[in-house]
């Protein structure tokens, strides 16, 4: 019979609570959202500093904590998956074995971590023994996953009952993402991480640490390529490069087989190493039944002879069969031949941000890591030698005076440590420290040793501080820390890489086209292929080129080669450097995408001039002008670099930005034009060639109120072509810009160059042109024009130019660019040409 409840049932109606009503679909969104970053950042993706996902930091963390060193006794790795289910990981018992028993398996990683004793498991996919069965402990190399995580060189979090704090991070003394890789499945994104060896990742850390200036191909030099566990020979470098260069990339592995006679003239195929990951059971049983189905012929007998000695699979061929033929079939129709699909997917950012990284970038993120590594390390030991130092000092004050000492102590009733402290100065640490000290230690051996800890203490103390305030000495002890681990643990490449004959790269993948690269003032940028934009008559409409954001203009346009190198100056006086066919293609009429998501900008840093070229020769130098007028020229080849955060390119004064920039042959003269329709040319040896970090000379003296628009290289059979803010241009000889002696020299105010009116506006762009060129005039519409420049009319300096582009109202251009000329057609709205004299 039911109790009655001893509660009343009004209580439990809530009569004041708030129904709030929310949307499915924001709701439903929010909540996915937030599961899946749940799932990436909690589950799935390894962080790129360890290499680890949460539930293999948590074993080894754990392992740790109970002290199963490689040199302690296995324990039962059912007591290790309690631990950790206990303390940290509130999940299932059989993820967190099946993540131990990974760990384990010198199949899966190529330096197991843990040490495990008993069945866990086969390359055949034979299931590991339950975890009452096998024992485990830590992995020698495992010490350097976690050496140093007791003094304070890592951040810490609560566990999921704030009982116990876990590390966010281990202090992984190796690059150990890439020498064991990673591989796991998030929501709406995918990790693949190969392993590799441990000897070339370190040697190539080493390379950045001494040459920040190391590129792709030079750190391909130590990272050869993937070295699976499993050994197997992969086939050709394009893949690989493509992974190292992009995070993405597809390697071809293949089995290592040899061809062994038997019988009487007969041919078998010896297969001694498999693909990484493939099972061996499952490898045999489907090439036996494409012979039962006579999808393989010329086999006569396949069997498995492998034994603690190897692994050793025979497959016996028929008398009249071709064993090339065969073992060919064998490659394209069974695992024998496998790809490898490489997805370097990993959080940055303290675990906030899934990212795919480059060789480059990963070996980046690791060496500032264990930077931070270190100076948490030493600042911790400095604390700790000056906290012994300061209770040493205390004594060595006792030991002077003894007998004083030991009266006071006699003499007082409970309050010896306050009159310690009161007669020789000491504080309570010190004082304590007296009180605790054995009788003996009066003697004079132990006086001894206390004055030699101390005078050793301080030169620890001295080293500490200069490490701490010294970049250099803190690459050098990382080196040689990371040397120490490679000359312990490393070993020789396992994985044969052969060259394949007519190997595609991935720039050969790629159709080498002339496109047109377009950056908006909101910081988006897309390309397009230049034969989008027809050429048309003067004073056309033109073609939408771009939707923009409300608000949104479009600030520069070039065209380049999808080859081509694309040289990102921004304002603050950096540069970035990227392949043209990196930058992402989008339809004509797309926004494109936002430059953050393309270079390492600062919120408030934009690319204010691009250049693009095919190589770095040591003949040919930048000259780079500014808003304020300053000129500046350094060697091209002293930017060639593959540096992730770029490079700086000139130092800017205060309110000054970097505007211009263009290659010149070191005898080119140089021409400056100013908003307000001024114009200087000089040689570009009248400014010396300087470092990168030096600040720039003058070129132009600019009055109140004037800025630099644009600069161009000076060419003495070309013209100079300047398009004004209301749709005006003109075409001027090169010579009338210049004295009757040569150019001028800079410094000066200039010659006027533009007739600039309330009718013309100001001074937009300026360009070097020839009658071969075209000119594209893009307003602040998103509006480009394509024109032939021979039809642009030859006027004086002092003229007003003719309208180049009809624009609606409000409307203003904002930029030009020059390319190549291709055949006309009548576009709509053409007009005839307006021209006014000045």
């Amino acid at each position: 019979m039911s109790k009655k409840p001893q509660y009343d049932p009004e209580e439990i109606r809530y009569p004041d609570q708030v129904i709030v009503t929310s949307p499915l679909v924001p709701e439903m969104e929010k909540s996915y959202i937030e599961y899946a970053m749940s799932v990436i950042v909690g589950r799935a993706l390894p962080d790129v500093r360890d290499g680890l996902k949460p539930v293999h930091r948590r074993i080894l963390y754990a392992m740790y904590e109970d002290n199963l060193t490689h040199d302690r006794p296995f324990k039962k790795s059912a007591t290790c998956v309690g631990d950790v289910l206990g303390r940290y990981h509130p999940h299932g018992d059989q993820s967190v074995y099946d993540a131990l028993v990974r760990l384990a398996q010198d199949f899966s990683m190529r330096y197991p971590l843990v040490d495990g004793h008993g069945n866990f498991g086969s390359v055949d996919g034979d299931p590991p023994a339950a975890y009452r069965y096998t024992e485990a402990r830590l992995d020698k190399i495992s010490q350097e996953m976690l050496r140093d995580i007791d003094k304070e060189t890592v951040d810490w979090d609560p566990n999921f009952d704030e009982s116990r704090r876990e590390p966010r991070v281990l202090p992984s003394r190796f690059p150990n993402l890439l020498v064991n890789g990673s591989s796991g499945i998030a929501v709406g994104m995918a990790t693949n991480i190969p392993p590799h060896n441990l000897t070339e990742v370190i040697n190539a850390t080493i390379c950045v640490l001494d040459n920040p200036e190391a590129t792709l191909a030079d750190l391909m030099e130590h990272v050869h390529g993937p070295d699976f566990p499993t050994r197997g020979i992969i086939m050709g470098r394009s893949g690989i490069r493509a992974a190292y260069a992009t995070g993405r990339g597809r390697v071809i592995i293949r089995a290592r087989t040899e061809f062994e006679e038997f019988g009487k003239d007969r041919i078998r195929i010896i297969v001694t190493e498999i693909p990484y990951q493939v099972n061996k059971r499952m490898l045999i049983k489907n090439m036996a039944d494409q012979v039962e189905d006579k999808r393989l012929e010329g086999i006569s007998d396949i069997r498995d002879e492998t034994d603690r000695n190897g692994m050793r699979i025979v497959i016996e061929l028929k008398r009249d069969a071709n064993p090339q033929v065969v073992l060919n079939r064998l490659f394209a129709q069974t695992q024998l031949q496998t790809s490898f699909a490489i997805n370097m997917l990993a959080l940055v950012n303290n675990q906030s941000q899934p990212k795919i990284l480059s060789l480059r970038h990963i070996l980046d993120e690791y060496i500032a890591f264990q930077e931070e590594i270190i100076v948490r390390r030493t600042k911790y030991d400095l604390k700790k030698a000056q906290e012994r130092a300061h209770l040493l000092e205390g004594l060595l004050i006792a030991q002077d005076n003894i007998d004083e000492v030991i009266k006071i102590i006699r003499s007082s009733y409970d309050n010896a440590k306050e009159n310690l402290m009161n007669r020789f100065g000491l504080d309570d640490i010190q004082a304590q420290a007296i009180l605790d000290m054995r009788l003996k230690a009066l003697q004079g051996l132990d006086r001894e040793k206390l004055e030699n800890e101390y005078k050793e203490l301080e030169e620890r103390i001295a080293y500490y501080q200069e490490l701490l305030g010294s970049e250099t000495m803190i690459r050098q002890l990382l080196k040689d820390e990371l040397t120490a681990i490679r000359d312990k643990y490393g070993d020789e490449r396992v994985t044969e890489i052969q060259d394949v004959e007519d190997e595609i790269d991935i720039e050969d993948l790629i159709e080498e086209e002339e496109c047109v690269f377009t950056l908006t003032a909101a910081g988006y940028i897309k390309r397009l292929p230049a034969s989008t934009y027809r050429a048309q008559r003067r004073g056309g409409k033109g073609i939408t080129a771009q939707t923009l954001k409300e608000e949104d203009v479009v600030e520069t346009v070039f065209t380049a080669s999808t080859h081509d190198y694309i040289l990102f100056f921004t304002n603050k006086g950096r540069v970035h450097r990227k392949k043209g066919y990196q930058i992402p293609e989008a339809g004509r009429t797309a926004k494109g995408t936002n430059i953050v998501n393309v270079l390492p900008v600062e919120s408030d840093e934009k690319v204010t001039a691009m250049i693009h070229l095919r190589q770095f020769p040591e003949d040919r130098y930048l000259t780079m002008v500014t808003r304020n007028g300053t000129v500046k020229r350094i060697q091209l080849s002293s930017i060639n670099t593959a540096r992730k955060a770029g490079i700086r390119c000139i130092t800017l004064e205060e309110g000054d930005e970097l505007i211009c920039v263009r290659e010149t042959d070191g005898e080119q003269a140089l021409l400056i034009a100013t908003h307000d329709g001024m114009t200087i040319s000089f040689l570009e040896s009248d400014v010396r060639c300087m470092g990168r970090d030096a600040c720039g000379v003058m070129g132009i003296r600019l009055r109140d109120g004037d800025y630099v628009v644009g600069a161009a290289r000076a060419k003495y059979d070309h013209q100079v072509l300047m398009v004004t803010e209301r749709g005006y241009g003109k075409r001027t000889p090169m010579d009338e810009y210049f004295r009757a002696d040569g150019p001028q020299k800079r410094g000066g105010y200039g010659l006027k160059g533009y007739q600039v009116t309330e009718k013309t506006g100001p001074v937009v762009g300026v360009k070097v042109v020839s009658d071969e060129d075209d000119i594209l005039v893009i307003n602040d519409a998103g509006v480009i024009i394509r024109m032939a420049v021979k039809d642009i009319n030859v006027y004086s300096r002092s003229a007003q130019g003719v309208k180049l582009m009809n624009l609606d109202e409000g409307v203003k251009v904002i930029s030009i660019a020059r390319t190549d000329h291709e055949e006309e057609e009548t576009g709509e709205g053409a007009s005839a040409p307006e021209t006014t004299e000045g």
